[in-house]
């Protein structure tokens, strides 16, 4: 079987604490993400809204235009901020989300922006599937109320180590992203997510493995640290999961950095045990990485 991952990588997820100052947010996030690179990491997880509180209230106040590309630093502070990141610390750099807005169509996004080494935009993710759940006595959240869906699969070559692929949040819960990666040869599929206390307890590391053993890919959940103070109390437990859908390494609920180092080796042996990739039946059903938005 050819290689996915072309040589080993040190992977970091930052479970970043953040609040109402974007600017402070901005801060805090340089110096974690400078941290992780001087402890060796090649890429560099931040979580959904690292920039921001999370919630519709919040969406608009802190929505950046990204658009036309590169943006100006007055109407896009933190593409800027990540962009210099990426250079400082000479990693691979993917900025969780932030609140975008479009002003051709007036409509705001939840949008992952990933950088190389170089401090160049080299994927923008906006998430697929909002978050619109209602369980009754638990929590009712409806992004759609704000933000609108992305429409295509992001998938990003990084040339020294081999393809991933980039989702937000709520996206986990549709395998068809995961199988789509794993088709298109991707070793590892990345998720900055802020499930909550009720969703978080329920399915946050299930769906991590599950997505991991369907589809024998790495997969990491990004979340931001658990601030009980908040309108919106993340679930925390940022969690690297293996192609065998084993825990690698699991954040508790505070701030922190978690580190994975990935490799071939282990994706290369699980599916020779078990290889469900020679044993699909696109006889019986469709191959949905087929699909046109990839």
């Amino acid at each position: 079987m050819a290689k996915l991952l072309r040589k080993p990588l040190k992977l970091a997820l930052v479970q970043l604490a953040t609040g109402s100052d974007k600017f402070a947010n901005l801060s805090r996030a340089r110096s974690r993400v400078l941290e992780a690179a001087q402890q060796g990491a090649s890429l560099i997880v931040l979580p959904e809204c690292f920039n921001s509180p999370y919630g519709c209230q919040y969406f608009p106040k802190y929505a950046e235009t990204l658009l036309p590309s590169p943006p100006s630093n007055e109407t896009a502070p933190s593409f800027h901020a990540l962009a210099n990141l990426a250079r400082e610390a000479k990693t691979y750099l993917l900025g969780g989300s932030i609140p975008e807005y479009e002003t051709n169509s007036n409509k705001y996004f939840n949008t992952s922006l990933m950088f190389n080494p170089k401090g160049e935009l080299i994927a923008t993710h906006r998430k697929v599937h909002l978050f619109d759940i209602d369980i009754p006595g638990k929590i009712t959240f409806k992004e759609s109320e704000i933000l609108s869906p992305g429409n295509k699969v992001t998938l990003v070559d990084l040339p020294e180590y081999g393809r991933i692929a980039i989702a937000i949040c709520y996206d986990i819960r549709f395998p068809e992203l995961a199988m789509i990666a794993a088709r298109k040869q991707c070793f590892l599929a990345l998720y900055p997510g802020a499930f909550n206390l009720t969703t978080g307890a329920l399915h946050w590391s299930l769906q991590a493995r599950a997505r991991a053993m369907d589809n024998q890919i790495y997969v990491g959940l990004c979340s931001p640290a658990r601030d009980m103070k908040a309108s919106y109390n993340a679930w925390g437990h940022s969690m690297v999961v293996d192609p065998n859908a084993a825990v690698m390494t699991e954040a508790g609920e505070n701030e922190e950095i978690i580190y994975a180092d990935l490799n071939d080796d282990k994706i290369q042996e699980i599916r020779k045990g078990i290889p469900l990739g020679s044993q699909r039946r696109f006889d019986v059903y469709p191959d949905v990485s087929e699909g046109k938005q990839i």
